[in-house]
């Protein structure tokens, strides 16, 4: 007795596209859900108070996980070469003449949280 050759391939055709929809609902539900916990008001974003999650999210990838430096400089030890207030104003408004920090990275509230954890560091 001969098999047909194409049936292996139609069922997993049709397995293929039910996985398709049922991804499709999951997805478009999850978007729902999304748009339902936004209840229509705009997000403004607030500082973290955690300076780390801060440091994370804005200044990890040029400036290194240990504060060692990478594509930007070492910030271990800024106390030694910055006061506060400089720090601060780095971090807020970035460094004049530089592509890659140009101070939109942290707002004024996150650069005071941010500049005050650099300094014990």
């Amino acid at each position: 007795m001969r098999r047909n050759p194409v049936v292996p391939y139609v069922v997993i055709g049709i397995l293929g596209i039910l996985a398709i929809i049922i991804m499709s609902g999951v997805g478009l539900e999850q978007m729902n859900k999304a748009e339902e916990a936004d209840d229509g008001e705009e997000t403004t974003e607030e500082a973290s108070a955690d300076p780390e999650t801060i440091y994370e999210n804005n200044c990890m990838s040029c400036h290194g996980g240990d504060l060692e430096g990478g594509t930007g400089p070492e910030l271990a030890n800024a106390s030694d070469r910055f006061s506060i207030e400089e720090l601060e104003e780095i971090i807020a408004n970035g460094v004049e003449g530089s592509a890659v920090m140009t101070g939109d990275y942290a707002s004024d509230e996150e650069a005071e949280i941010l500049a005050e954890w650099l300094m014990e560091q």
